[in-house]
């Protein structure tokens, strides 16, 4: 499977070959495969997975329907729903349940996550702007400076850093060491930080940077 759904549990900090390492918790799984997409009938291959139990009345009639008519979810409900691609040869069924499992010997991934909301805030912190001088009769100190020219095309152009809400954006950070695999525990533990705050629910990814330099690694041996 190419990933699966999770959620970030926190940051903490482990020892590997007596060097101390600071890592971020994730908790992986269990995610029921609640429908599997053929080529026959939807043109392309893939499973959808869930993740995250969620009351049946607190779902649309669409999707909790969704969910019994697929997957035979009938008792239990999942909040999160993503589709993922399969692996090379492999092959599942509605109701199976993957685990943390799938990334054992997988060095890299990718994690997706939604940033934390910072609210409305200033180009000096929003875009790290240096400011105007902070002097007696300074009018700019903590202004965007000039925004428009003042003959053609005389407007501010599209895409300008101005001041708006910070955060609570889709990121991804890519090419994150794997430190350890806990099956235990339903958690891995990734070297560094990745987006989102605590109990967030975060997408984890095989590494698409390091799949792609073995591919042209292995095309150049031949």
């Amino acid at each position: 499977m190419e990933g699966l759904i999770g959620k970030k549990v926190g940051m903490t900090q482990v020892f590997v070959d007596g060097k101390r390492l600071c890592v971020t918790v994730l908790e992986v799984g269990p995610c029921p495969v609640v429908q599997v997409k053929t080529l026959e009938k939807d043109g392309y291959v893939a499973a959808q997975l869930g993740f995250g139990e969620q009351k049946k009345q607190r779902l649309t009639k669409a999707v909790a329907g969704h969910q019994e008519k697929t997957g035979g979810l009938t008792d239990k409900k999942v909040r999160v729903l993503k589709e993922f691609a399969l692996d090379e040869g492999e092959t599942v069924k509605a109701g199976d349940v993957l685990t943390v499992s799938n990334f054992e010997g997988v060095k890299y991934v990718d994690v997706t996550g939604t940033t934390k909301g910072k609210g409305f805030a200033g180009v000096l912190k929003r875009y790290l702007f240096a400011g105007g001088n902070l002097t007696h009769g300074g009018h700019s100190k903590r202004r965007t400076g000039g925004l428009a020219a003042r003959d053609l095309p005389g407007w501010i152009e599209k895409g300008k850093k101005m001041p708006g809400h910070m955060g609570d954006v889709t990121r991804t950070a890519v090419n994150l060491e794997v430190v350890q695999i806990r099956p235990e525990d339903n958690a891995i533990l990734i070297k560094g930080s990745v987006p989102g705050a605590r109990n967030g629910t975060v997408i984890i990814r095989k590494s698409l940077l390091n799949a792609a330099l073995a591919f042209k690694a292995k095309k150049g041996a031949k």
